[in-house]
């Protein structure tokens, strides 16, 4: 039959909240309830009778709880079909009552690996009977409907109340496709648990959220966000956020999170900085980082390290742009910047999670570590006989770390607080390094002194060469070339400044 109305239950949750109506509704129309344990204190508790599940097997709970439902005559109960006359034949010949419901949530895995707790807590947290049951009744789905997560408890009760205690074919195989979803994600989290030790060569990835975007990178693509935004953001003013948005602001907080223990502020657009600057204040910073390109911060993503504050909010108001980010704003500020409805404010909750990066390519996924690799002064190596000033030295750890976060080919020049220009995404590095010098002096820097960082080596000495002509004095690179020493000669000769680090930074 397509419609089922249901006469018997077996339930066994972790979590209990938000049960208690469907106890209401199983009682109200008389379903035969099975249980054990927590779950059937609780369900007694709500005043309805239960069947324990010991009774049903003549076997107690064993193991310290491991093993309390795997059992023939719960599973056969779950897995028998009413509409074969050999499983029905069986099924009065065992004795094995049919069971057309089943509600389980599983033991709390993933919370507990997050938590900290030691290894013998998460392996005991590793579900055996519940994962078994959802399995079973989902694949039974023609004839048992199965609740799989305490999330469901809602829509089945709804579906209850509007359907007289039944359930349709149709509602069965939907919350069957969710048990699936909640099993496999389920075994997704416990093998990447045991993953960390292993390294098997296998890729596993589950989101349970999902959230559909206006359109993709353009409005003929469809797009989604697979994630727990919520966990990392908490959105304060604005229209719902774009996949193109979504790409800017992860580049944003990786960018800005290589500024610990600074004031930065940092302005991007197309998931390049524009502009970033160190100040004593985020009004100052701003202030900075707007200087470096003050027609590229039109409709970009801003980001800050520190509270927004009425000074800094008033300072970047008249701009127009899609997002702000930081870790606080005051009250005051907020009333400055909510004055434009569709402007996007997120305070940031949390750093960014996680050591891997994933991508579709091809017919495929290729996944690797993030670049989680910062160059500090300590890791400079100085190659030249002109020895960096200190603040020369400053200015290259700051560069650098622009660079890390910009599209190669990429050339960043600044001083030691704040950007003067970049070199974005170019097919030679020549042409990066020109366009930066164009860009800087566009917007009235001059060079002389500044610094000069590169995501990779100089296969020739002609980057230098112009970078000295346009009256740059220091130089951080990668090094790794076979032609290292003609750069080097010519730093030499011209009394330039080089280090290298060792490490290059390429950002297709």
């Amino acid at each position: 039959m397509a419609t089922k109305k249901i006469q018997s239950a077996l339930i066994s949750v972790f979590y209990k909240d938000n049960l208690e109506p469907i106890i209401a509704l199983l009682k109200k129309h008389g379903v035969t309830i099975y249980s054990t344990g927590g779950t059937q204190k609780f369900i007694e508790e709500q005043g309805a009778a239960v069947v324990p599940v010991e009774e049903l097997t003549s076997y107690p709970s064993i193991f310290g709880g491991r093993v309390k439902t795997l059992h023939p005559k719960i599973f056969g109960g779950i897995l028998y079909r009413r509409d074969n006359e050999g499983d029905l034949s069986q099924a009065a010949e065992y004795d094995i009552p049919a069971i057309d419901l089943v509600i389980v949530d599983l033991y709390p895995f993933e919370e507990t690996v997050a938590s900290g707790a030691s290894e013998a807590d998460i392996i005991e947290k590793i579900d055996i009977g519940g994962i078994s049951l959802i399995r079973a009744a989902a694949k039974n789905f023609k004839d048992v409907t199965i609740i799989a997560s305490k999330d469901q408890y809602q829509e089945l009760e709804q579906r209850l109340t509007d359907q007289d205690g039944a359930t349709t074919l149709e509602d069965r195989r939907y919350f069957a496709a969710q048990a699936f979803q909640v099993s496999s994600n389920y075994d997704t989290h416990i093998f990447n648990y045991f993953n960390r030790a292993e390294n098997i060569p296998a890729l596993k990835v589950s989101e349970n959220k999902a959230k559909a975007l206006r359109y993709g990178e353009n409005p003929h693509q469809a797009a989604h966000f697979y994630g727990d935004m919520e966990a990392l953001f908490d959105q304060l003013n604005g229209k719902e956020l774009s996949y193109n948005n979504l790409v800017d602001v992860d580049a944003a907080v990786n960018l800005i999170a290589e500024f610990k223990g600074e004031t930065a502020f940092a302005i991007l657009k197309h998931t390049n900085a524009c502009g970033v600057a160190l100040a004593p204040t985020v009004k100052e910073a701003y202030q900075k980082a707007f200087q470096a390109d003050t027609i590229s911060a039109f409709g970009g993503v801003l980001v800050t390290n520190q509270t927004v504050d009425k000074e800094a909010a008033e300072e970047m108001h008249s701009l127009f742009f899609e997002v702000l980010i930081a870790p606080e704003f005051t009250e005051e500020a907020l009333e400055v910047l909510i004055s434009k409805k569709n402007r996007i404010l997120l305070r940031q909750k949390i750093d960014l999670p996680g050591t891997k990066m994933i991508k579709t390519l091809l017919n495929g996924v290729i996944e690797q570590d993030k670049d989680l690799a910062t160059e500090t002064k300590e890791d400079f190596k100085v190659v030249t006989q002109e020895v960096p000033t200190e603040k020369e030295m400053d200015a290259m750890v700051f560069a650098a770390k622009i660079c890390k976060h910009t599209k190669s080919n990429t050339i960043i020049l600044s001083n030691d607080n704040q950007m003067f220009s970049s070199g974005v995404g170019q097919t030679s590095r020549v042409d990066a390094l020109k366009q930066a010098i164009t860009k800087a002096h566009e917007f009235g820097f001059e060079l002389k002194g500044a610094v000069m960082a590169s995501d990779a080596f100089f296969p020739f000495p002609d980057c230098v060469e112009i970078a000295g002509k346009a009256g740059i004095t220091a130089v951080v690179q990668p090094g790794g070339s076979i032609k290292d020493q003609l750069s080097i000669d010519y730093c030499n000769e011209h009394g330039m400044a080089m280090v290298m680090t060792g490490v290059r930074h390429f950002k297709h």
